[in-house]
This record gives structure tokens, C-alpha cells and sequence, in this order.
């Protein structure tokens, strides 16, 4: 029997992740990856996250700016504008209808 592997569900939900941490503040993209995978999302990829955030920007869902580092270079974050909270709140409803549906589906299974 073949388990779902996480990084399939990741795919679908990695938009949404990487929202809700920015929601909290801005931050650049090893700091994005790092705070997910602190939220759970252990087997989330850094290249996943890195191409999350450019398509993200490119899609007018976020801002970014330049911080200089005195540990390295400089430093690209990432913040949310009025498009990424919409979008945001948006996926954040469509996520909450379908895991309460998930929920649903799955209450015999754990009942027995």
C-alpha cells in the first residue's frame, strides 16, 4: 500500500504557507523556509520556497526591498501588499472549507 507523500500535499499548499509567514512579517527567503519548517512543514525544500516567493512577487502578491547583511550579502525580503493579504485571506477560507471536508471524510477512519 502507497502512503500520500507530503511533498505532494506541499505543492498545493505552499502558496498559503509562505503567506501566512509573511503575513507575520517580512522576512528574506532562508528565513521564510526556516519558520515554515519550525510551523512543521519539515520536508519543505528551500528551492520550493525560493521559487514560491519569485513567482509570488512576480504575481504583484508581494514587495520586495534590499537589507544589507553584516554577516554576508545582502539580503532580498519579502512582504505582503494589499493583492497577497486578499489573496491570503482568500486561500485561507478555501483552505479552512476544505479541510473541515477532509475532516469529514476521514472521522470513520479514525474512529476505528
Amino acid at each position: 500500500m502507497r502512503c500520500v507523500d507530503s511533498s505532494q500535499l506541499l505543492k498545493g499548499v505552499l502558496d498559503v504557507a509562505v503567506l501566512a509567514v509573511l503575513n507575520e512579517r517580512d522576512s528574506y527567503g532562508y528565513d521564510v523556509v526556516r519558520r515554515l519548517r519550525e510551523a512543521g512543514l519539515e520536508d519543505v525544500g528551500d528551492a520550493s520556497v525560493y521559487g514560491t516567493l519569485r513567482r509570488l512577487f512576480k504575481a504583484g502578491a508581494l514587495t520586495s526591498y534590499v537589507v544589507a547583511s553584516d554577516e554576508g550579502p545582502h539580503r532580498k525580503y519579502y512582504g505582503l501588499n494589499s493583492v497577497g493579504r486578499a489573496q491570503l485571506t482568500g486561500s485561507a477560507t478555501m483552505w479552512t472549507a476544505f479541510a473541515s471536508t477532509m475532516n469529514d471524510l476521514l472521522k470513520e477512519v479514525h474512529a476505528s
